[in-house]
This record gives structure tokens, sequence and C-alpha cells, in this order.
């Protein structure tokens, strides 16, 4: 074959020149940015406006409001009938600049949560109270907080019970508290949106408190973070709930008191060691 014909082939066959990316398997594990590669001393046109995208959806995460109307209609299809009430930020600019206004009632939301305990009564001690709340990002709400709660009720174990639904808007996750110690509620489970990553615009939070009340530190709730399909699967995040709870209830406790072994392989038991536990959830 002449040379002119060999470098004819080469031409025709560019990847057979092309270097083995020893990226290409990490990258298919993660969706971290890992790898991106260079131009020169930038980085490729296809990268910048890949971070350009992800920015703009963590950003919109932030910033747009959860959809209470549309949720209602989903929740109820579970057979939930929500309260909604909101926190004392009065808008979302003061919630982002005000946190501490994010973790308490505003006027008529209190109004409302001691009404209902003054017609129903304080939740019964086998109630599991739900507060779903926006937190950093409405889309994690919008996305996860129905498959997690239809999950929720699937798992729930003999001699539990769910509390009322509350969704709350501008919360954060002391707001629970609040909510919980006017609804007389001896443990919440608050569910919601986390801070977005660039990667992740749509991750939520669940945190646990035993025997909620105003005051209650970070330090005494456990957090199962990072709830969505490329993360904590939905089914998973639940089983995790309940096996907390459950131990948190025997225990008279949650936080940094209930050392989280709900790691064990799916079905087992309180209290059964498993030899593969899986990755925990960041710590609340």
């Amino acid at each position: 074959m002449s040379d002119d014909r060999k470098r004819l082939d080469v031409l025709d066959a560019p990847d057979a020149l092309a270097p083995t990316d020893p990226w290409s398997a990490l990258r298919a594990l993660t969706p971290a940015r890992i790898g991106l590669g260079r131009v020169g001393a930038s980085l490729p046109t296809r990268e910048l406006l890949a971070f350009g995208a992800a920015h703009a959806q963590a950003r919109d995460a932030v910033h747009l409001p959860l959809d209470v109307a549309a949720l209602r209609p989903r929740l109820q299809a579970l057979g939930l009938q929500p309260i909604e009430l909101a926190s004392a930020a009065p808008d979302r600019a003061t919630y982002l600049l005000r946190p501490d206004l994010g973790r308490r009632l505003g006027a008529s939301g209190g109004a409302l949560l001691d009404a209902h305990t003054a017609a129903h009564g304080p939740l019964p001690d086998d109630a599991l109270l739900i507060v779903v709340g926006d937190g950093l990002s409405s889309a994690a709400i919008e996305r996860q907080a129905v498959p997690l709660l239809a999950e929720v009720q699937r798992q729930r174990p003999p001699g539990w019970t769910l509390g009322p639904v509350v969704v709350a808007t501008q919360a954060r996750v002391a707001l629970g508290d609040d909510i919980g110690q006017r609804l007389g509620a001896a443990m919440v489970a608050v569910l919601i949106g986390e801070r977005p990553g660039l990667s992740s615009p749509d991750s939520l939070g669940i945190y646990l408190t035993r025997a909620p009340r105003v005051g209650r530190s970070d330090a005494e709730r456990n957090c199962l973070s990072n709830v969505r399909a490329e993360g904590l699967v939905h089914a998973e995040a639940a089983r995790r709930l309940w096996w907390l709870a459950e131990a948190g209830r025997r225990l008279g406790a949650t936080g940094v008191a209930l050392k989280d072994d709900s790691g064990l392989a799916p079905g087992a038991g309180l209290g059964v060691t498993a030899a593969a536990p899986l990755p925990s959830g960041r710590s609340g």
C-alpha cells in the first residue's frame, strides 16, 4: 500500500489514533464534574456551557416558589389532607436574608395549628408528624416528596400512624419544632429541599426530631440526605426513616444520642447487624 493510501486510511479513522481517556470509567459512575478536559488553559466550550446551565438550574431551584396548588391534589391522591401554612418570612428575599424567620411560624400559621389542636387534641404518641417544607429547593419537593410519602405509607410498621401532613412555605428545618410543639407531636419528620448543588438541584433531606419543641438544636436530629433517584432512592429513604423512628422511640431521643445503624440489608429488622452497611446520609 502506498504511503498516500496509508495517510488517507488514518484520516478516515481518526479515533484509532486518539488516546484512551482514563476518566471515562469514572465519569460513568458519578454526575460530579471530573475529567472535564481543557483547551489550552481553558475548559472546553461544551463544559463551560454545561456549567452555566447547571448553575441556572440551581438558582431556579432556590428562587422558584413551591407550587402548593399543584402539590395539593397529588397529596390528596395518597389520602392525605395537607395543612398549608407559611413561616414568619413574608417573601423569598426575606427568607434568604433572614434564616431565623424561616424557623418560626407566621401568626396565621400558628393560629391555624392552635385551632387544630383545640379541635382534635394533641397527636397520639404513635403518630409520626410529616412536615413538607420548600427549603432551598422547590424542585426537590415537586419531584421527591410525593413518591417518598407513598413509600412512607407503604412501609409504615405496625404500631405507627401518620399524623397530618403540613405543607410549609419559606421553611427552614427548625420550623418543624414549632409545628410539632403546637400539634403535640411525639416525633416529627421534616422533608425539605436541600441546598442545590451543580449536579443535584432537586435533592431532598429528611430531618427526624423526637419531642419537637422550639429551641431544639441540630444535634437533636437525625438526617437522611440526598433523597432522589440518583442518590438515596425513595424506598430506601422510607425504610431508613422508619428504622430511625422506631429506634428513636425506644431510646426516647434522636440526634447524637441515636446512632444511625439503619444501613442494614433491605428488609432487615431493627437490631440486626449487616455485613455490608449502606452509605449514611449527611449529619443533621
